[in-house]
């Protein structure tokens, strides 16, 4: 008995390890992207992008004004991106296929800085990351949007399913406690996802999430050591994904290949849960904000894999 009780104190304490050894790496790469996205809208950066970004809405069928809801997506996240619309909507006349599109817009290209530098540290440069986020968002609510229009489909004036409360003018002590949560609680999710893992591995059901996947990454060229990253970043976000990522990178469990079209994949389509409920409450179409950017998502990656010269390669 006592034994056992000292087996299992050894896997927590290795546990922990690990679970620290990801938050560390974590924490150096998000602590300085909040701090200069929070510069960047001090700066008034966030209302200039949604000045350039204004034309381009009309091209998806959307005002305007609806491009400053956008930039704070770029730049912040979807709760913030979420406030602005609010605000700026609040007058307009909007149908579920403009929310649609707009949701797209937002679900692919949304927190830019900070995911982008997390991608960085896990392998992939900047460049690919913005051209595959903003020019990837900007092709799928595209597509949304001749699909919809083109079929007369979605065009009832939208409802908001729930109107959440937010803080219109934060303070900054407000805001640097709302991230230190948000840090705490990064910590904890990460230690549960390793415990997790370690029980797959231990009842030997790991093995058959990867025959399930098998298809699918054969699909996006990724060989089975990607599939438990790929189902964390798919489910709960993209850092959470990253972060175990980097991990399996340091120990060689996962080679440059299949971390990059991981991380392509998860760009595209990652936090499929809160993030799509969040749009959802918007009035948004689900079959557009979920599955058909789940299949945009599969597709895309699919041709990265097989593009001669692209940012993937064999090694």
């Amino acid at each position: 008995m006592r034994k056992s009780i000292y087996h299992l104190l050894d896997g927590l304490c290795s546990v922990l390890k690990d679970a620290l050894r990801v938050y560390v790496t974590l924490l150096k790469i998000l602590i300085p992207a909040l701090l200069i996205v929070k510069g960047l809208e001090w700066l008034g950066v966030i209302d200039g992008l949604g000045t350039v970004l204004a034309p381009l809405m009309s091209i998806l069928g959307l005002p305007d004004q609806l491009g400053v809801v956008w930039a704070a997506a770029l730049f912040t996240n979807l709760y913030t991106a979420i406030a602005v619309f609010l605000q700026v909507a609040g007058d307009m006349h909007l149908n579920v296929e403009q929310v649609t599109v707009l949701g797209a817009l937002m679900l692919v290209g949304h927190s830019i800085p900070v995911e982008g530098a997390v991608a960085k540290r896990a392998g992939v440069p900047w460049w690919a990351t913005i051209v595959l986020r903003v020019g990837g968002a900007l092709l799928f609510a595209w597509l949304l949007h001749c699909f919809y229009s083109t079929l007369g489909l979605m065009q009832a004036p939208v409802e908001l399913m729930w109107q959440p409360s937010f803080s219109s003018e934060p303070t900054l002590s407000g805001w640097a406690v709302a991230q230190l949560e948000t840090l705490a609680l990064i910590f904890v999710i990460i230690f549960a996802l390793i415990v997790l893992l370690k029980l797959l591995q231990k009842l030997g059901l790991e093995r058959w999430i990867h025959l399930v996947l098998r298809p699918l990454l054969k699909l996006l060229g990724m060989g089975r050591s990607a599939a438990n990253v790929t189902v964390i970043g798919f489910t709960l976000g993209l850092s959470y994904g990253a972060g175990l990522l980097i991990r399996d990178v340091q120990n060689g469990v996962l080679g440059k290949r299949d971390s990059t079209l991981a991380l392509c994949f998860l760009g595209l389509c990652h936090s499929v849960i809160e993030d799509t409920l969040l749009i959802l409450t918007l009035g948004a179409d689900v079959v557009g904000v979920l599955w058909a950017r789940l299949l945009f998502a599969v597709v895309v990656v699919a041709i990265i894999a097989r593009w001669p010269n692209a940012m993937v390669n064999n090694k």
